[in-house]
């Protein structure tokens, strides 16, 4: 793509994004931003322009981190990211921090969502015996099956036998069989029956649960209905299936440029790519 194409996307982009959003500078705002793949990309790089637009954001509006990372994962993204006022949705909904940088490690937990997976874990143990599992704590602290260690978890987890993450309670449950695709994954999830908790299956083989009802949407419902900000008022961003009920829940849900046809199919607008820096266009379009 030439130069000249580049700037002429880019001004589409805007002018399709503005159609959405312009009526929205100028109000209170609450405004959902995925991590991976939106704030950073997938070597969890932020450009510098997305840091600068995003303490504006902070300062000028709500915003609300919202992520499937952890706690111990997160709080690295709002640290490069420098931002010390919002929110923080972690583990797809199932913790929510508030940022303060009065309180102990410049945050608080306002909120956890917590479920025994026992009945999903062994249901799932039978369709796929060679899976990985690691359970997230209401504390941040994971325990995994032998050999499961993943960057996301934030922290090193404790390897113990599936036997005893049975009995656990747990915010988020971690389920990844490394030899199959996301669509083979797909096809044992759904033969599997599993139910009463959520899931979503992201861009390799790899599914998480959460509590039953519990989703990036949900928390971030809680934080508005708090605020009292209305709910015409809202903007989600996000690339991923775990994304979609914030889309929709979004008085405009955007997708990034890079999603899934399926994502960008329950969004209002499609900007452009994380490396393309989408949600930064998201962003100036909202601060005017």
């Amino acid at each position: 793509m030439d130069a000249a194409t580049a700037i002429t996307d880019r001004d589409a982009t805007r002018t399709r994004l503005k159609e959405h959003l312009g009526a929205l500078p100028g109000e209170r705002l609450l405004i959902g931003l995925d991590v991976d793949g939106t704030l950073v990309d997938h070597d969890g790089v932020m450009s510098p322009p997305m840091r600068r637009v995003l303490q504006r954001a902070a300062t000028e509006h709500t915003v609300v981190i919202s992520t499937g990372r952890s706690l111990g994962a997160t709080l690295p993204i709002v640290e490069a990211a420098g931002i010390t006022r919002g929110y923080a949705v972690c583990s797809n909904g199932a913790v929510t921090l508030e940022l303060d940088p009065s309180a102990d490690g410049g945050y608080r937990i306002i909120d956890t969502r917590a479920f025994r997976p026992g009945h999903a874990l062994r249901t799932l143990r039978e369709v796929a015996p060679d899976a990985h599992y690691a359970v997230e704590m209401v504390d941040g602290s994971f325990q995994a099956t032998t050999g499961f260690q993943d960057a996301s978890f934030g922290v090193q987890a404790q390897e113990k036998p599936l036997e005893d993450l049975l009995e656990l309670e747990a915010v988020r449950v971690v389920v990844h069989v490394p030899d199959l695709s996301p669509q083979e994954f797909s096809k044992v999830i759904a033969e599997s029956g599993v139910h009463g908790v959520e899931y979503s299956i992201g861009w390799t083989a790899w599914l998480d649960m959460a509590a039953p009802g519990v989703s990036k949407a949900t928390a971030l419902e809680t934080v508005r209905a708090d605020l009292g900000i209305e709910p015409a008022h809202t903007v989600a961003v996000g690339d991923g299936f775990n994304d979609t009920e914030m889309l929709q829940w979004a008085g405009v849900g955007v997708a990034m440029g890079q999603a899934p046809q399926g994502v960008k199919d329950v969004a209002d607008t499609v900007t452009d790519s994380v490396y393309e820096d989408g949600t930064v266009l998201v962003l100036e379009t909202l601060l005017g």
